[in-house]
């Protein structure tokens, strides 16, 4: 028999009907599970319940905090600011207790996007809220065009494991307005873009990035790589 897939626990975002009704639904974007499943993870959707989280994450073999909404800044010491995006409060304890449980447990934890902005808040670092506020970053990080699209390119770090399965350079895509400020000690910053903001981190067990590789992967070797790089965790 062939060896089971490894479990990945996906964080999903909560959209709410507009009826009046009060109908909140979780989901994700196919894109991930569909990158997930190729690479030969068995993908499973998490609901946003806090209470379940440590259940969660005691059933899967590891984690993806996936895009989404902003991350409160209440969360790296900050009040909010303006041109700070949509937040979700609930959305950000139920990742930052599974996340804090699957690390208890040893498990490794991917991040996508929101998910890398994060995993630096909890493991120590701040985010700028709106990038645009930060004029030394010049390069395109939201961009209008759509996928199959990339904007701009990365580089990554010698001895990262994103460099062992991506090489040197690769061009993303970009649709962000945060972005990692302060590194949180104990990562390594494992891509930067051309204007040097950090773009990707690695650390005991973690892998995070902040494009969106599951969009480009069907037509994308660059792409799949990422999904390469979580799997040699597993």
């Amino acid at each position: 028999m062939p060896a089971p897939r490894p479990v990945v626990g996906l964080s999903t975002s909560q959209l709410t009907e507009g009826t009046g009704l009060g109908r909140v639904f979780n989901g994700t974007p196919r894109r991930y599970t569909e990158a997930l499943d190729a690479a030969g993870f068995l993908p499973l959707l998490l609901p946003t319940l806090p209470d379940l989280a440590e259940t969660y994450a005691a059933q899967v073999d590891a984690v993806l905090l996936t895009g989404g909404v902003d991350v409160h800044p209440r969360h790296f010491g900050e009040h909010p600011r303006r041109g700070l995006g949509q937040v979700d409060g609930e959305r950000d304890e139920f990742e930052i207790r599974l996340y804090r449980e699957a690390r208890r447990l040893g498990k490794p934890v991917f991040g996508i996007c929101r998910g890398v902005q994060m995993i630096n808040v909890l493991e120590g670092g701040t985010l700028w809220q709106h990038l645009p506020d930060a004029p030394e970053f010049w390069a395109d990080h939201a961009q209008v065009a759509p996928s199959p699209a990339v904007g701009h390119e990365v580089t990554f770090t010698p001895g990262t494991h994103l460099h062992a399965t991506h090489g040197e350079r690769a061009f993303v895509n970009s649709y962000h307005h945060q972005a990692l400020r302060d590194l949180a000690p104990g990562l390594v910053a494992a891509a930067h873009a051309p204007d040097g903001l950090v773009e990707a981190v690695e650390g005991d067990g973690l892998i995070a990035v902040q494009w969106h590789p599951e969009v480009l992967a069907p037509d994308s070797i660059p792409a799949r790589a990422f999904f390469q790089s979580c799997r040699s965790l597993c």
